[in-house]
């Protein structure tokens, strides 16, 4: 059974940018408790704070695994990927890397684009969002008045992305190419951020590909 330091670690993995009630809330103890793993990790060197602005008032403050934080897990995943892409950058001019993103983006979609040809956009977003959600992503989507939003409420590439984020190109493709409709960046986690969201507009939505 994993320590009430591990889950906090792996809640922080799979949810970046959380706050202390909402770690309390998925570990399970209450927030006095998870405040002060949260300082021993801060020594530790395993995780970091930043503040967030959360609509009206005071920014909240938020915790991120740093590097060791994530480095902690099985996978040394981030530093190879980081340095595979740092050697990629370095031989590449900027404009061909992106895009290698935005075809790996496309990549992902192809399998996808098929069976959303000619569906309603909101059936196209639930294809779109499938997608995303087996790369690791945790999505949410909505409509307000003559737009749809799609919310990346967690990002899997983000701790990559802090280093590269032209990597954002990837899943904007990804959705683009799904719903055959050009879609605009709003809100980015790199940003500070609570969440990446995505809009189109309703008209758009409106003209089935063909």
């Amino acid at each position: 059974m994993k320590s009430t330091r591990d889950q906090i670690l792996l809640t922080l993995l799979t949810y970046p940018r959380s706050t202390i009630n909402e770690l309390a809330q998925a570990v399970g103890i209450n927030s006095i408790s998870v405040r002060h793993h949260l300082n021993s990790l801060q020594v530790d060197g395993l995780v970091t704070t930043e503040e967030e602005r959360h609509g009206v008032g005071r920014p909240r403050l938020v915790y991120i695994l740093t590097e060791n934080g994530v480095e902690r897990f099985p996978t040394n995943y981030l530093r190879f990927t980081n340095r595979l892409i740092d050697l990629i950058k370095s031989k590449l001019p900027d404009q061909t890397t992106t895009m290698l993103f935005s075809q790996m983006g496309s990549n992902l979609a192809a399998s996808y684009t098929q069976r959303a040809k000619s569906l309603p956009m909101e059936q196209r977003i639930e294809i779109a969002i499938e997608a995303l959600t087996k790369e690791g992503f945790i999505v949410d989507w909505e409509k307000k008045d003559d737009q749809f939003f799609i919310h990346e409420i967690s990002c899997p590439y983000y701790h990559i992305g802090q280093s590269h984020p032209e990597i954002c190109i990837m899943d904007q493709t990804l959705i683009a190419n799904i719903l055959a409709v050009p879609v605009e960046r709003l809100r980015c986690l790199l940003d500070g951020e609570s969440q990446c969201t995505y809009v189109l507009s309703a008209l758009d939505a409106a003209e089935k590909p063909a």
